[in-house]
């Protein structure tokens, strides 16, 4: 199997998905759609011990030549680690939902096709090396992730999430594409590997910064950074299994593998490195406050998901420093980058088991109102242990994974004291603070998730239905995720030496040439000098405490005024935008054709004139002209009077007679001017278009003498202006064309490769067929459309003569 082939592979099973799910109803669908990612994870799975060793591969598959765009697929130690966690959260999230869609009652083939387009989609993403496949990938997360939000149609919040997923992350990936142009431009390169390259030069170009900015918008909304989160809550309408995946192991990680991609490039810059950190920092905290605020399950897991990528992009952005140090600080700040990917597998592995165990309990009791919710221990005593499991690694409670990640961010953030560049020995002091208030709510939330919805008292009259285990399947995939939330903890190194240490070193290619070279170590003491275990000890007891005394905090969050929250703002924005859009609409759209004449002709006026006068093409020259003869002047003078006829004449009959008159002459300018082919189609156009008013204008009332009266001076003022400005742009266009060759005539071209290249000896006919194919197709549509048409007119003319016989 190819790389490249690899990333497409999802999106060409998915074309049979619908047939499998018609001709095998017998079957859950997602039997069949878990070979995919089972497949895929053991083709990726073979790269690592190369990888390890500081091997890389790459594939191109050529998409659109002639811009020199490609399907690049690169892989590396970034893109295998974030490839295995696609493929691999991916198969268990199918294993999962395979027991939580139910075949007979859900659309499995459309859920199918939009979970396997959106695994090509991430995979693209972080094995592209061009830019702009790497967008065309990006975007294509967005819409597929839009129709997975939006799987439950039929409810307004499913469609209302969905849209406002889409409006943010898309304006994001507008704005990235705005940054992928400006560095194809100054890098005069869109390959992200010769970007980075160039990195010392580009540094200094006065785009650099914008685009900078323009790509790190695109990584905060789809990372869901402060304050572009607000889509993510929103985003929990969709199944549980697509919050499973998307939004704590894939789509969500999109954003952080945007900013860990880009480092290399941009990290040089101290913009790069206080954004990165600080909208990293104020999102962790942001999240980790209001996520004990939420009643929904599946909402405190979104906003601990903001939180947690928050704490990933502020790793990432401590670990641009190692781009401005030397010596020993290096490894120092480099130590930050490996606690970001490391968290980030952790992240995956508890995040995805507490989302399916929320589904879990969706599922087993009707409801996830945590206020509803209560007793459950004992009734379900595996989702609890699960449960329990994640959420104490979210905690960073020992033994858990989670614990491990988190001291070391601890350490990181004390670490930038050492940095005394860019006020980060002064104004750094507060990161270490914010990290640490945003853990004390971070261990508050975990044991709010679990505590208040499996011990206390049971509520049966409150729950929708009877509480019960879950079926075994749908503990699999949640159970598999928590046994490695133990396991990671007892074997780190392992995890480092495989996956984390080739991932910094292409994180940080200055620093380490290969994998082998990165020699940190992941260990669970640290002594007792360790600070980061005084902050450990503190978090734990702060964070018991603000727990046992919920109801006396809490009030707080109804405090804070509701009007101007961020939501507010999305949805003021969205109501201005709609009635904006409404007003400007209806100013227009009259439903009047001469009012939309009137502007598409005024546009046409000002574009060319506008684009004439900056281009300064106003041009006449009377070099070269042919001589005028009689008869052509003779022509142009009908062709004059039946125009002016049309405009002063008072009966309809005249103006069509003239309209006609003018449409013949027309024709005979091509006769002359050897274009038979043009003077058939005008021919054949004219007849049938005069037959057609004359066949409608019979129909009509008899035209009013006075009714040219009602037309006042304004108006036929305005229709005047209109029509002398397009006639002279027209002309003035046509004068200037003949008078200036920007281009060299292709006339040469046709006479030198007519028969060598076309194969013809006519140079009219193979211009015709072969050279300008298209517009003889056209031309041939155009005859066909008219042919019908006199089809039709004498087809009616015949039923109504026998009809008159009948009669």
């Amino acid at each position: 199997m190819s790389l490249v082939f690899a990333i497409f592979a999802p999106v060409i099973v998915a074309l049979v998905i619908p047939l499998l799910f018609k001709r095998v109803p017998t079957i859950h669908t997602g039997w069949f759609v878990l070979l995919v990612p089972v497949a895929l994870v053991c083709f990726y799975a073979t790269h690592i011990p190369s990888i390890m060793k500081g091997s890389t591969y790459m594939e191109e598959l050529p998409w659109i030549p002639s811009l020199e765009i490609s399907f690049i697929s690169y892989l590396d130690g970034l893109s295998l680690l974030f490839s295995l966690l696609i493929t691999g959260i991916g198969a268990l999230v199918v294993l999962y939902s395979i027991f939580y869609m139910n075949k007979k009652k859900e659309k499995l083939g459309n859920f199918y096709v939009y979970l396997l387009m959106f695994m090509t989609a991430m995979l693209g993403v972080v094995q592209s090396d061009h830019l702009i496949s790497l967008y065309f990938f990006w975007e294509l997360t967005s819409i597929s992730s839009f129709l997975l939000i939006g799987y439950w149609y039929t409810k307004d919040r499913s469609r209302f999430g969905a849209l406002k997923s889409m409006m943010i992350t898309v304006f994001g990936g507008l704005m990235m594409l705005g940054g992928f142009l400006i560095l194809g431009i100054i890098g005069e390169t869109f390959s992200i590997r010769e970007l980075i390259e160039q990195a010392p030069a580009l540094v200094s170009q006065d785009l650099f910064v914008w685009a900078l900015v323009l790509v790190l918008l695109g990584a905060f909304t789809k990372s869901a950074q402060f304050p572009f989160y607000i889509w993510l809550p929103d985003a929990m309408e969709a199944p549980t299994p697509v919050s499973a995946y998307l939004h704590s192991a894939t789509m969500v990680k999109a954003g952080l593998y945007l900013v860990a991609r880009f480092t290399p490039i941009f990290a040089l810059s101290e913009v790069w490195i206080w954004l990165v950190t600080g909208v990293g920092i104020i999102t962790l905290l942001w999240g980790s406050f209001f996520a004990v605020k939420q009643t929904d399950l599946k909402a405190i897991l979104a906003f601990s998901t903001v939180s947690q990528l928050g704490l990933i992009m502020s790793l990432l952005g401590i670990g641009s420093v190692a781009y401005h140090v030397t010596g020993d600080l290096v490894a120092t700040f480099t130590f930050a980058t490996f606690a970001a990917i490391f968290h980030l597998i952790n992240h995956a592995t508890f995040k995805g088991s507490l989302f399916m165990i929320a589904g879990i309990i969706d599922h087993e009791t009707g409801t996830r109102d945590i206020r509803k919710l209560g007793g459950l221990m004992s009734i379900m005593p595996i989702s609890f242990t699960i449960a329990l499991i994640g959420s104490l690694s979210m905690a960073g409670v020992p033994p858990f994974n989670g614990f491990l990640s988190k001291e070391m961010f601890l350490d990181a953030t004390l670490e930038l004291q050492h940095f005394d560049l860019y006020a980060f020995d002064t104004w750094g002091i507060l990161i270490p603070i914010i990290a640490w208030i945003a853990s004390v709510f971070t261990f508050v939330y975990s044991l709010y998730f679990v505590f208040h919805t499996f011990s206390g008292k049971h509520k049966p009259e409150q729950l929708p239905k009877a509480a019960h285990e879950a079926p075994i399947g749908m503990l699999v995939s949640p159970g598999i995720l928590a046994t490695l939330v133990i396991v990671i903890f007892f074997v780190p190194n392992f995890i480092g030496t495989t996956f984390i240490k080739p991932a910094v070193a292409a994180i940080q290619p200055l620093a380490y040439k290969v994998p082998a070279e990165v020699g940190f170590t992941i260990k669970a003491w640290h002594g007792f000098n360790s600070p980061a275990l005084y902050m450990t000890l503190g978090i734990f007891l702060v964070g018991f405490l603000f727990y046992k005394t919920l109801p006396k905090w809490t009030p707080v969050y109804e405090k804070l005024p509701s009007k101007f929250t961020l939501n507010n703002m999305y949805d003021g924005i969205m109501r201005l935008a709609d009635g904006g859009a409404h007003r400007f609409s209806s100013m227009y759209m009259t439903g009047s054709i001469r009012s939309y004449f009137v502007f598409m002709f005024a546009a046409i006026i000002v574009l060319l004139a506008g684009t004439m006068w900056f281009k300064d093409a106003f041009v006449i020259s009377f070099e070269n002209l042919a001589p005028i003869r009689f008869f052509e002047i003779l022509i142009s003078i009908i062709l004059i009077v039946g125009t002016v006829t049309i405009l002063v004449t008072k009966s309809r009959l005249t103006a069509i007679i003239a309209l006609g008159a003018v449409g013949y002459t027309v024709a005979l300018f091509y006769i002359i001017f050897k274009a038979p082919d043009l003077a058939l189609t005008q021919l054949v156009i004219e007849t049938v278009s005069v037959a057609l008013f004359l066949g409608a204008f019979y129909h009509l009332p008899k035209m009013d003498k006075h009714e040219k009266g009602k037309e006042d001076r304004g108006f036929r003022l305005g229709n005047f202006l209109i029509a002398l400005g397009v006639g002279v742009m027209v002309t003035l266009i046509a004068i200037s064309s003949h008078s200036q060759k920007l281009i060299p005539s292709i006339a040469d071209y046709y006479k030198e490769t007519v028969y060598s290249e076309a194969g013809g000896g006519n140079i009219v006919n193979v211009i015709l067929v072969d050279y300008r194919g298209f517009d003889t197709l056209f031309e041939i549509s155009v005859l066909t459309i008219a042919s019908l048409g006199i089809i039709g007119m004498i087809t009616l003319r015949l039923a109504k003569k026998k009809g008159d016989r009948k009669s």
